[in-house]
C-alpha cells in the first residue's frame, strides 16, 4: 500500500510531534496555575488554615488537570507532554513510538513548555504572578541530579504500573497518578523543586535563560531520563511487553 511507505511513517511522527506539542504548552499553561488556584480556591472556602487542607485541593486539581489532559492526548492520538513517559515506554516496550519520533517529539514538548511559560506569564493576573515559578536546584548540583533521578525513577514507575497494571476504573487510576504526583514533589521541593519532566523544566529556564547550562542539561534532562529508562527496565522485567506477531 502506498500509505505504508516511509513517507508515512515521518508524517505520523510529525503529526505526533505537533500533538506534543501542543498539549504541552496547555499542559504547562494549566499546571502553572496550580499554586495559583490552590490559594484562591482554599481562600474563597476558608479551607487555607485547615490541616492537610491545601495539600488536598491541590490533589484534586492534579486529579482533574491528569484525567482531562488524558482525554485530550487520546483524542490527539496519544499526546504526551513530558519526555520521560515517552521515554520510560519505549525502553518498557509499550506503544508504537520509534527513536525518529521521538527525536521529533522531544524538541516539541520543549517549545510548547516555553510556549505555555511564556503565556501564562502574561496571561496570570497580577496579584497571583508572585506564585509563578518553575524547578530550580537548592542543593548542590550533584545532588540535586540524582534526586531529579530518583524521583523521576519513582514517579515512572508508579506511571507504568497504574497504567498498565493499576484498576480500570479511569476515575480511580486519575486519583493514584494524582497522589504520586503531589507526593513526589513534596518530597523534591527543597532539592530540585521538583520537575520530574525535562520540558517543564526547559521552558522555565529558557525564560529565566538558564537553558543553555550544563546544570540544566545534567539536572533536569539526563539524570532524569536515566531515572525513567531504568524505571521502564525493571518494570518490563516483571511484566515482559506481549510478544509481536510477525508479519507474512
Amino acid at each position: 500500500m502506498a500509505g505504508d511507505g516511509p513517507s508515512s511513517s515521518v508524517w505520523a511522527a510529525v503529526k505526533a510531534a505537533l500533538a506534543d506539542g501542543i498539549l504541552t504548552f496547555a499542559w504547562v499553561f494549566c499546571a502553572s496555575t496550580l499554586r495559583a488556584s490552590t490559594h484562591a480556591i482554599g481562600t474563597y472556602l476558608g479551607l487555607l488554615a485547615v490541616p492537610f487542607a491545601p495539600i488536598l485541593l491541590t490533589t484534586t486539581l492534579v486529579a482533574f488537570l491528569v484525567f482531562v489532559f488524558t482525554l485530550i492526548g487520546s483524542a490527539l492520538g496519544g499526546a504526551v507532554f513530558n519526555p520521560t513517559a515517552l521515554a520510560s515506554f519505549y525502553a518498557a516496550g509499550l506503544g508504537d513510538n520509534s527513536l525518529f519520533s521521538m527525536s521529533l517529539r522531544f524538541p516539541a514538548q520543549a517549545l510548547g513548555a516555553v510556549g505555555g511559560v511564556l503565556a501564562i506569564m502574561e496571561y496570570m493576573p497580577p496579584q497571583y504572578k508572585h506564585m509563578l515559578g518553575g524547578p530550580t536546584v537548592r542543593v548542590d548540583m550533584h545532588t540535586g541530579a540524582v534526586a531529579e533521578g530518583i524521583l523521576t525513577f519513582i514517579i515512572s514507575f508508579a506511571v507504568l504500573c497504574i497504567v498498565v497494571k493499576g484498576p480500570r476504573n479511569r476515575i480511580f487510576k486519575t486519583w493514584m497518578l494524582a497522589i504520586a504526583t503531589v507526593a513526589l514533589v513534596i518530597a523534591g521541593g527543597s532539592y530540585t523543586g521538583p520537575a520530574m519532566n525535562p520540558a517543564n523544566a526547559f521552558g522555565w529556564a529558557y525564560v529565566d535563560n538558564r537553558h543553555n547550562t550544563w546544570e540544566q542539561f545534567y539536572v533536569y534532562w539526563i539524570c532524569p531520563f536515566i531515572g525513567a529508562i531504568l524505571a521502564a527496565w525493571i518494570f518490563r522485567a516483571f511484566f515482559p511487553p506481549p510478544a509481536k506477531e510477525k508479519k507474512a
